[in-house]
């Protein structure tokens, strides 16, 4: 029943979205940078559901920059499909050689080592100016989209779209794979690894396989947000920034593939609010909005909607 209702929600969402970003131009960048928020910590909340954080994921929003500007450099008639494409594969082959050593360790292991490739990764990202561009980041020139050559605010409306198009069907593709066998089983490496070794599972492959497909999201939402600025810095792989991508799945929670999107739009309202409003303290609200939510909803706005369902459901059985 729960489907029936959230697939036309989904569409009407998309739709009013659309809309409003198509008679006020000025929400085009702020959507697209909540919808890639979105689809990073999408990626993020793969693997809390294996109860595992780690702390450089951004290293692959990074890599499927850089994999995007060098595409569109290189060749310069590539569509817009084939730079997010080429930024997606960069990262998750990049993942994949990640998973190899990584899906051998757990907890702040886990988490700590993913920070130490980032580190270095930021590293080279900035001293190898001859191909990154230094500290300045690396720009390319617009490229066309499904074969059409765009001015600057349809080419914008145009990747508004496409993000908004694969987030959608993204969403519902992961929430799939979280109800799948696989998915049972990342849950259960967070409970009960050592029993899924005893019935012939491989909690190690499994989380190989979680991780690279984090991998592909956050690489993907690096890819269209390069795409969208025409640049992408060292910055995009900062450990800050990774910071943010598990502050927003802690924050919508990881029971439902939605979470990431939820936490996405507090996290986007309460820094572009602060920023106007509270311009030297927007940190200090984010930091108390976490505090709030781990004493009060500690399994994210997902799980207390949910919760809020089940109470309303039990009362209205009474």
């Amino acid at each position: 029943m729960q489907r029936f209702f959230i697939l036309p929600a989904a569409a009407l969402a998309f739709l009013l979205a659309l809309a409003a970003c198509w008679f006020w131009p000025g929400l085009r960048v702020p959507v697209i940078g909540f919808l890639c928020a979105g689809l990073a910590a999408l990626g993020l909340t793969v693997l809390l559901r294996a109860g595992q954080v780690s702390f450089g994921h951004a290293m692959y929003a990074a890599i499927g920059g850089y994999a995007a500007a060098f595409t569109a450099r290189l060749f310069p008639g590539a569509d817009a499909l084939v730079v997010v494409g080429a930024g997606v594969l960069a990262s998750v082959c990049a993942g994949t050689i990640a998973a190899a050593f990584v899906s051998r360790y757990r907890g702040i292991f886990f988490g700590m080592l993913n920070l130490g490739i980032s580190m270095v990764l930021f590293a080279l990202a900035g001293k190898l100016y001859a191909w990154t561009g230094g500290t300045d980041g690396l720009r390319f020139e617009r490229p066309t989209l499904l074969g059409m050559t765009l001015d600057r605010g349809e080419f914008e409306f145009g990747v508004l779209a496409l993000a908004l198009t694969l987030a959608v069907a993204l969403t519902w593709l992961i929430q799939r794979y979280f109800e799948s066998s696989a998915g049972q089983v990342m849950v259960a490496i967070r409970t009960n690894e050592t029993r899924l070794e005893y019935i012939g599972v491989s909690a190690r492959a499994t989380l190989a396989q979680g991780y690279i497909m984090s991998a592909a999201l956050v690489g993907l939402s690096g890819a269209l947000l390069s795409l969208e600025q025409g640049l992408v810095t060292p910055e995009s792989g900062y450990w800050i920034r990774s910071g943010e991508y598990v502050f927003i799945a802690i924050l919508g929670g990881s029971g439902h593939a939605l979470g990431a999107f939820f936490g996405a739009a507090v996290f986007e309202t309460i820094k572009l609010t602060a920023a106007v409003y509270f311009t030297n303290a927007w940190q200090m609200l984010l930091g108390l909005t976490l505090i709030a939510v781990i004493f009060f909803a500690p399994a994210g706005m997902v799980g207390w909607l949910e919760q809020a369902r089940a109470r309303l459901a039990t009362g209205g059985a009474r």
